[in-house]
């Protein structure tokens, strides 16, 4: 998952480190277009627009600093707004990342020179410019003494970047006094600043006045949208025979679900997929059979009796055995041995059925997401979905899309085909040798029919002249023209209409051969995760029930046996919250203080053989007042009461139904 990861963000980064490198050779070389910038103070700044998946930018920021300190600089300072309200605390913050930015450089020196103490240190730019001087001289004297260490990959003077993760939440007094202050160091300073966006670039003309925005010179980055994302990590993790472990229909919409209706966080769905691999090889004993083929038929050999016994269980396995002859029936759940090669058979099976499955996906997709209304989706993970759950050809869907189909011109229909072809080519099931054959056999005879279409035009135009001199007369023309209805009433098919209709039932084929759903596949329980529930309570978290449950039954998270209660009972062990709350639940609209607190005080006073004194009494009572206080204002706080105008001694309820 990184490596996709550091795919899709590849093209962006160097663009960035592009970008980074035109900065700083002209502050090296001081050539004419750097002291232009130097003198009307403008700082290049890279507006890096990075979309609304806020969760997914702290890693797309992590990446970002890892590559510019591996190849450009080891001086890249991550700020956000939440660390930084005023521009003081920005500047010590800025200072305290870059003392920990040190130039490798001999041990023994490393103290003496480039270490030093952020307290001692005045946080200004003038004290950042001299630190800098400072650092890059020891460094430059390192590197020409030939004492070559890590920092041999950096520049002799590195340019400081800083980087403001989320630009929306800083502050505009902040942001206008750091570009400011740093427009007036730039000739002394290389720096190059990165501003995260997450809405639009237009935020920093908002944000900055133009007397301020005057001072950068802006260039825009946009990163892959996460819908794009999205669809990459899908095609990569799921959409492949290279990872065994599958995602059923049910599973996969909940996953595809929280992240279009919740957080458009790709992060989240990786970390939802991986929570479904944690939980399949958890809950599924035959878990053990989910990998590469070779390794699961080695497995196979050495499972126990009761492995065995939990493959007979399976009802897919059940399924497939009440299709088989009675003497096969009886040796399948009977005898282990045969019952391991039978499953090797099957697992094989289902490893083809994953080999072909894909490319005609893909190939099915190719020919429906050009089609109007898109009537089995835009992107492929519709169709996929819409493949895993149910036999795709019985739909509606495929109905309308199938006779969109039919009406194809000639030159989409060809290049569809030629990007079947080229999706068959590079796939690895075996059985798509004659599928590529006839597909090329059917690019050949459109090629033919265009040649035969230009000579019929030809002789239709020489024909139709030599029909119009004959019409001299009304009689000849009605007669003509009533040929020509009944020509349309009984019009047969031309040459391109069949071919098209051909190629379209050779599709169709091909969909009902390989794009069965998973769930008609033998043994798809060991390698599919179904469990579509228990994903969902992990995921989509309902806080008002657990709370509900924690205050009305304490015993089901803490499992002190001493909280156990029967139902409707109030425990005086029970926390003084789950008191409060079991007694405001049996109040109305309106909760009176006074006979509340008696109410809790007899709950947590009803302990048998206690006799106290007057004195000891008003002590507890003191204590008590005190408890119901606190668990009053835990309420307020979780938003189950509030303070009532109506009545100063009383509290309003505000949830109902016990949840």
């Amino acid at each position: 998952m990184e490596k996709i990861q550091d795919e899709l963000n590849k093209q962006l980064f160097d663009n960035l480190i592009n970008f980074l490198r035109q900065s700083h050779s002209e502050f090296q070389t001081e050539s004419t277009e750097w002291m232009c910038r130097m003198k009307s103070s403008e700082i290049p700044t890279a507006a890096l627009v990075l979309g609304v998946n806020v969760t997914d930018h702290d890693l797309t920021f992590k990446s970002l600093s890892e590559v510019l300190q591996d190849s450009i600089t080891p001086y890249v300072v991550s700020l956000q707004a939440k660390e930084c309200p005023g521009i003081k605390h920005l500047l010590q913050k800025l200072m305290g990342q870059l003392m920990n930015c040190y130039v490798d450089v001999d041990d023994s020196e490393e103290e003496e020179c480039v270490n030093i103490s952020q307290k001692k240190m005045r946080c200004s730019m003038a004290s950042l410019s001299q630190w800098y001087k400072d650092v890059t001289k020891k460094s430059g004297f390192e590197t020409s003494s030939k004492k070559r260490t890590s920092s041999s990959r950096h520049w002799q003077s590195p340019p400081i970047v800083v980087i403001f993760k989320d630009m929306e939440s800083f502050t505009t007094k902040v942001l206008q006094d750091f570009i400011v202050i740093s427009s007036q160091h730039i000739h002394e300073i290389p720096l190059v600043l990165i501003f995260g966006i997450a809405t639009s670039p237009m935020i920093i003309h908002r944000l900055l006045p133009h007397s301020v925005s005057s001072l950068l010179c802006i260039e825009l980055f946009q990163s892959l949208s996460c819908k794009e994302h999205m669809a990459t990590v899908i095609d990569k993790l799921l959409l492949t025979t290279q990872f065994p472990f599958k995602l059923s229909e049910k599973v996969l919409q909940v996953l595809i679900n929280i992240f279009l209706y919740h957080d458009f966080s790709v992060q989240n769905f990786i970390k939802g997929f991986q929570l479904s691999v944690v939980e399949h090889f958890y809950s599924q004993p035959l878990s053990v059979l989910c990998c590469q083929l070779q390794e699961a038929k080695k497995r196979i050999n050495s499972l126990s009796h009761n492995q065995c016994e939990n493959i007979r269980s399976l009802p897919s396995f059940r399924r497939y055995v009440e299709s088989q002859v009675s003497e096969k029936q009886i040796a399948l759940l009977t005898e282990d041995n045969f019952l391991k090669e039978v499953t090797q058979t099957l697992l094989e099976d289902l490893n083809s059925y994953h080999e072909n499955y894909f490319p005609v996906l893909r190939c099915l997709h190719v020919f429906t997401s050009s089609l109007p209304k898109y009537p089995l989706g835009k992107q492929i993970r519709e169709l996929h979905c819409a493949c895993l759950g149910k036999r795709v050809w019985e739909t509606e869907e495929y109905g309308s899309a199938v006779q969109l189909m039919r009406m194809l011109a000639k030159a989409e229909l060809v290049a569809i085909l030629q990007k079947c072809v080229e999706i068959f080519t590079s796939s690895s099931g075996k059985q798509f040798s004659n599928t590529i054959e006839k597909m090329e056999e059917f690019l050949t005879r459109f090629q033919n029919l265009e040649v035969a279409e230009t000579n019929d035009i030809q002789d239709v135009s020489v024909s139709s002249q030599n029909e119009l001199q004959k019409k001299t007369d009304l009689y000849h023309l009605q007669k003509t023209l009533l040929e020509l209805k009944e020509s349309k009433r009984s019009k047969k098919l031309t040459k391109f209409e069949m071919l098209r209709f051909e190629v379209v039932d050779f599709i169709e084929s091909l969909v009902r051969s390989y794009l069965t759903p998973a769930e008609m596949q033998t043994l798809n329980e060991v390698v599919y995760f179904n469990t579509a529930n228990t994903l969902r309570e992990h995921l989509n978290a309902a806080p008002r029930i657990a709370l509900h449950t924690a205050l009305n039954n304490p015993y089901c998270y803490l499992k002190n046996q001493t909280l156990k209660s029967d139902v409707g009972c109030i425990s005086n062990t029970a926390p003084d919250i789950c008191i409060a709350y079991k007694l405001h639940l049996e109040c109305g609209r309106l909760i009176n203080l006074v006979d509340w607190l008696e109410a809790f005080s007899t709950v947590v006073t009803a302990v048998e053989g206690k006799d106290l004194d007057s004195t000891a009494t008003d002590q507890m009572d003191e204590i008590i007042h005190a408890r119901f206080i606190r668990a009053v204002s835990e309420l307020e706080l979780l938003g189950f009461i509030k303070p009532s105008k109506q009545k100063t001694d009383h509290v309003a309820r505000l949830t109902w139904g016990g949840c």
